[in-house]
């Protein structure tokens, strides 16, 4: 199966070719901006696409972030992914920005939980956890809030939140890159947030 991923949720419009068989894309672009995603999906997209024999008719599923995210991005990304999957008869899924996130560190040994976690502004996060115990639903929260329901650790962040200060945990910092993810997407790398 390839599935072509769309994703203009945050600040970066990106696409890839994955197929379940391949351990990397088999064509990927990304770009980072935080506006402009309408005008640069669809050229984005052809090039993309280009790159992998069959074209179209090669894909047998469109994957598109549903959020959070940006409002006008979603709709952009959600809006090409209908049409490609109109134009084709392919199904069009749509996979939650916070899971997708997570996605890269499934396939790790990571000991703990794993959470991603993205900037809402205003002292606030959107927020999932995988891990032992209940995790976390996704859901929007305070920072130190997301902080006490995440616990005591080990904990893994990505995302835009990741390295937000929390002044009930203190600081936050990298660990080593993710290295699940393929390298032409640029993406957050994993956080490690640091306990007290």
């Amino acid at each position: 199966m390839r599935i072509l991923a769309i994703d203009t949720a945050l600040d970066t419009c990106a696409a890839c070719v994955m197929a379940e068989e391949a351990e990397a894309p088999l064509a990927a672009e990304s770009l980072p901006m935080a506006r402009g995603h309408a005008e640069s999906l669809l050229p984005l997209i052809e090039r993309v696409i280009a790159r992998v024999e069959g074209g179209f008719e090669a894909i047998d599923r469109i994957a598109v972030t549903v959020g959070p995210g940006s409002y006008t991005g979603l709709r952009v990304g959600l809006s090409a992914a209908r049409a490609i999957g109109l134009s084709t008869g392919k199904p069009v899924v749509g996979v939650g920005t916070l899971s997708a996130l997570l996605a890269p560190l499934l396939a790790e040994s990571v000991e703990g939980t794993m959470a991603a976690v993205i900037d809402a502004r205003h002292g606030a996060v959107y927020v999932q956890a995988l891990g032992p115990g209940d995790g976390l639903a996704p859901a929007h929260l305070a920072v130190e809030a997301a902080a006490e329901q995440l616990g005591a650790g080990p904990v893994v962040l990505t995302g835009s939140g990741a390295p937000m200060p929390s002044p009930a945990r203190g600081p936050w910092r990298s660990a080593p890159a993710c290295p699940a993810r393929p390298p032409s997407m640029s993406a957050p790398a994993p956080l490690r947030r640091a306990r007290s």
